[in-house]
């Protein structure tokens, strides 16, 4: 070890004060916004510099923005993880690389608060191992660390002077404390085994390629939909931007000239509010901004002002060239003529977007290039590792792709309907959810970037079924379930968990006919089936995944009024019904829903029903009206019902005021089973 720390050193003493010519150069993160422009700069610049990209291909990575530096031949590109330690070493001794330009990290500080491990796990530990095969191998010349202004925290709002490079860090955020975190380790890494380390600290950055979760390419996709640009808080807090060409000058200028050991900023003191970035995009689309833009909540700490001193960086020749109304325009003519680089990005255009790290989220959009087998780190010449499309001419959104487990059920069978409909492509899961070994095997071959667990016991023919089959219940709607969400979150995959309401029962705090309906925080209180046991019990512990999204459905009803699982049919089969209002979920209305929930990464409890309440008469009232005017029924008693059946039923009313804001095109339950069920069926009558 000393060995090496005294050739570090000797090296270190050697260059610091000569400009630097790489030879070899890794870009880490190359597919994404900032890294791409850089890559593609200096394989256009300097074709005896051989530049070889490493990109895991994250959701907000995307090959296209590589697509000038395919044909040179002083490129490569490399699908893999930063956090591979094999890889890195491999890469680094395999392709003689000099010089390491680090741009990986997960950088959205929306997505920070409510996924920190994910930003310390790539932006801290991939940082570490980096550094570690550095100091192992011993060859490298050059460390470029990609850090951001956001580690020195908020900026006085009169501050006349920026920070500069020796200012304190205090992030305020996780992802910024992630950032700073692995600063420290650069710094620590420089300092002990003398590697040759340069830090910078950036600015915001916009332009062409950007995923348009950052403010300005979401407000002009935005407006290019006509839709209304949404403000965290007053958008009083002020940003400095800068044009991406010009911060890919910026490196060029730092790779080439910029002293060891030392930290640049890369900034602008051209400062503007966020309120203004709206106005001036409004603008530019004719837009009437007071009409056009719309505030929302603030996210749990936006901080109001970020101020650099870029005096350094200047010293070394770089200066800002574009103009905020040039960058502006130049960024919202890319995004009009390329408004699906990024294929379905409704969940990142939310105000709040929630978007997790998938893997192998965002190999798409490059169709014809070659395969590789999973197991080949690299490619074997300048082209990229991407799959083929099977059908170039297909509507398929390629950037999703889900494993349905489920595929004999009710629910499971229409999802799959539903993704044909969509172009979504999509596989049933082949493994039973208790076994693990079969799972890892499903998500190995299918490589989804979500998944939907419909699968579960409720009963043949009813819950009733469950009472005498105890353990085979336990199998599959506790342990079954519970195996899905571990291995799913093994592989940072969200799923999406089809529960049930059935959970409940009216009680003195949620009378019958009240309107008063349990939520999502509410404890369950039905313990009469154990069916329903099994159903409360997995729900509590799944509390402790945070990526599964549990959809509680309730007596779900289609406008399929032959198929014997549809309350609608069950009921109107019966002898006699009981009388009694209930929360329902009509599924023509809400499985689509359910499929958009996805797509925003929702995730937590959700009460899965339609608004409101409708009891058996006002349903088979319906069903006299639209499908069989011959129709009769009689009711009647729970006292009654209770001799012809093993377990007790739940009857409750949902509170589903959550889902209504975040879908307010969501109908009450009468409106729906009109519009999706009775209507759709008005004189068809079904078969006995």
């Amino acid at each position: 070890m000393k060995a090496i720390h005294r050739q570090c050193q000797k090296n270190r003493s050697c260059i610091d004060m000569a400009t630097h010519t790489p030879k070899n150069i890794l870009i880490t993160g190359a597919a994404g916004f900032i890294a791409s422009h850089v890559a593609n700069r200096l394989v256009r610049n300097y074709p005896g510099y051989k530049i070889v990209v490493l990109d895991k291909l994250d959701y907000c990575s995307n090959l296209k923005n590589l697509l000038p530096s395919k044909p040179s031949p002083n490129f490569k590109f490399v699908k893999g993880d930063i956090g591979s330690a094999d890889l890195v070493n491999y890469l680094l001794i395999t392709e003689s690389i000099d010089t390491i330009m680090h741009f990986a990290a997960q950088t959205h500080v929306d997505n920070s608060f409510g996924n920190s491990f994910e930003f310390t796990k790539n932006n801290i530990y991939g940082t570490h191992v980096l550094l570690e095969a550095c100091k192992v191998t011993g060859q490298i010349r050059r460390f470029i660390h990609v850090s951001t202004d956001e580690v020195y925290g908020e900026t006085d709002e009169d501050a006349v002077v920026g920070n500069h490079e020796a200012s304190q860090l205090l992030p305020t955020n996780p992802y910024s404390a992630t950032k700073a975190g692995a600063e420290m380790l650069v710094m620590a890494y420089g300092r002990s085994y003398g590697l040759p380390v340069i830090t910078t600290r950036g600015n915001n950055v916009y332009g062409p390629n950007q995923f348009p979760e950052k403010l300005i390419p979401k407000f002009i996709l935005l407006a290019m939909r006509g839709q209304s640009l949404p403000i965290h808080g007053d958008g009083s807090n002020v940003r400095s931007y800068l044009y991406c060409e010009d911060v890919a000058e910026a490196f060029e200028v730092i790779l080439h000239k910029g002293e060891v050991g030392h930290v640049y900023n890369i900034g602008t003191k051209k400062e503007r509010r966020v309120i203004d970035v709206a106005q001036d995009i409004c603008k530019l689309f004719k837009m009437d901004s007071e009409a056009s833009i719309k505030f929302v909540e603030n996210r749990p700490f936006n901080d109001q002002r970020y101020f650099l001193d870029d005096e350094k960086l200047k010293i070394l020749g770089w200066s800002e060239r574009t103009t905020w109304e040039e960058g502006l325009k130049k960024t919202i003519e890319w995004y009009t003529k390329n408004p699906d680089w990024w294929g379905d990005v409704s969940g990142a255009l939310l105000p709040h977007p929630r978007m997790l790290m998938m893997p192998g989220g965002v190999e798409r959009h490059f169709e014809g290039s070659e395969e590789v087998a999973p197991a080949a780190f690299v490619s074997s010449n300048t082209k990229m590792v991407v799959p083929t499309s099977r059908n170039p001419g297909s509507p398929r959104q390629s950037s999703l792709k889900f494993l349905i487990y489920g595929r004999t059920g009710w629910i499971g069978g229409l999802l799959g309907q539903l993704c044909d409909k969509q172009g979504i492509a999509y596989a049933y899961g082949k493994g039973r959810l208790e076994d693990r070994a079969s799972l890892l095997a499903d998500i190995q071959n299918i490589k989804p970037t979500h998944v939907f667990n419909a699968a579960g016991v409720t009963g043949r023919p009813n819950v009733d079924w469950c009472e005498s089959h105890k353990t085979e219940t336990i199998r599959a709607n506790v342990a079954g379930t519970l195996t899905l969400a571990d291995v799913c979150r093994e592989h940072g995959l969200l799923m999406m968990n089809f529960a049930t309401g059935c959970i409940f029962e009216y009680n003195a705090q949620h009378p019958e006919g009240s309107g008063i309906g349990f939520k999502e925080e509410d404890k369950p209180n039905f313990i009469g089936s154990f069916y329903s046991k099994t159903k409360a019990m997995v729900e509590e512990l799944l509390k402790e995944y945070d990526n599964v999204c549990t959809l509680r459905v309730r007596m779900p009803i289609s406008s399929d009024l032959n198929n014997p699982r549809n309350f609608i049919t069950k009921i109107s089969r019966y002898n006699k019904v009981v009388n009694i209002p209930n929360s329902m979920t009509i599924l023509d209305e809400l499985l689509p829903i359910s499929i958009e929930m996805a797509k925003r990464n929702l995730r937590g409890i959700w009460n899965f029903t339609n608004p409101g309440v409708v009891s058996h008469n006002e349903i088979l009232e319906m069903y006299k009206k639209y499908i069989d005017p011959e129709f009769k029924w009689a009711n009647f008693t729970l006292e009654e019902q209770a001799k012809v059946i093993v377990a007790p039923r739940s009857n409750n009313e949902m509170d589903a005021s959550k889902l209504k804001k975040e879908f307010p095109e969501l109908l009450g339950i009468k409106e729906s089973l009109i519009k999706y069920v009775f209507e759709p069926n008005k004189n068809k009558k079904t078969s006995a």
